[in-house]
């Protein structure tokens, strides 16, 4: 403290000397880790999906759409478009709430695909849905949306296990390119005959897609993707692509019991 300093400045002083210590303090009481949706489970999927010394941002351009409210949480529909950031790599979604958490692993391949992608996934609760894309530098941008739901969208089977249809279409590959309406790219969507079991619903073993890649006509791959449990069954997957494509696309993957999945669009 100054010599001669009135009660008043030292109290002043020594306020400006506890402030950072102060702004430290609050971040760390707040067990969400500044999290937009104040999600309590946010901390420990930093941890779990991206590391612990990630550099993660908040960031609006990774935008992600969905239901206000999950009518039906089998079958809930997302969309995900990081516009206005460059250099993206992959495209990770996560759900806090659910019982299996990661839901798909996107690459658009640069050049070729664009960091787009519509799908539907099953929601056991209410809860945020977050696409986190990663760019060439390491930096996780994060986006979201928060969805609310009834729930039990996980513990449930689908349609064609339980009429036992699933056997007769299992891998079977339908789709379409669409031109887009500026002429010079194009959306591919893509359908796989699949029922997607999460492995919690009882006496039926998790049973899912795990990769899928898409190349053109001349054998260049143009995305990768991974997929979890969660995606609904049958699942139908859009993309942007950055230029329509001259032939026919090549649909290859495999699921978690090592079937094949080929077919062309």
């Amino acid at each position: 403290m100054l010599p001669g300093a009135t009660p008043l400045q030292r109290r002043r002083l020594l306020l400006l000397a506890l402030g950072p210590l102060a702004a430290r303090a609050g971040a760390a009481e707040d067990p969400t880790g500044g999290d937009p949706f104040r999600s309590i489970q946010w901390p420990g999927l930093q941890r779990e999906f991206f590391g612990a010394d990630a550099r993660i941002e908040f960031d609006p351009r990774v935008q992600v759409r969905g239901p206000a409210l999950a009518e039906n949480p089998v079958v809930v529909p997302i969309s995900v478009a990081v516009e206005g950031l460059p250099d993206v790599q992959r495209i990770v979604v996560i759900v806090d709430r659910n019982p299996i958490r990661k839901v798909l692993e996107f690459e658009p391949l640069p050049g070729r695909a664009l960091p787009a992608i519509s799908f539907r996934f099953r929601l056991e609760q209410a809860s945020p849905v977050r696409a986190a894309a990663q760019t060439r530098d390491g930096v996780w941008h994060v986006g979201g949306t928060l969805v609310d739901s009834s729930g039990g969208g996980c513990t449930v089977s689908g349609v064609t296990r339980q009429d036992g249809s699933w056997a007769q279409t299992l891998g079977q590959v339908s789709g379409r390119v669409f031109p887009e309406l500026d002429g010079r790219g194009a959306r591919l969507r893509v359908r796989v005959m699949h029922p997607m079991d999460t492995g919690l619903v009882g006496g039926i073993p998790a049973f899912y897609l795990k990769r899928i890649a898409v190349q053109d006509a001349g054998g260049a791959e143009l995305l990768r993707l991974a997929t979890f449990e969660p995606v609904s069954e049958n699942p139908v997957f859009s993309f942007d692509l950055a230029s329509r494509p001259a032939g026919p696309l090549r649909v290859s993957g495999v699921d978690n019991n090592g079937n094949r999945i080929e077919g062309t669009v």
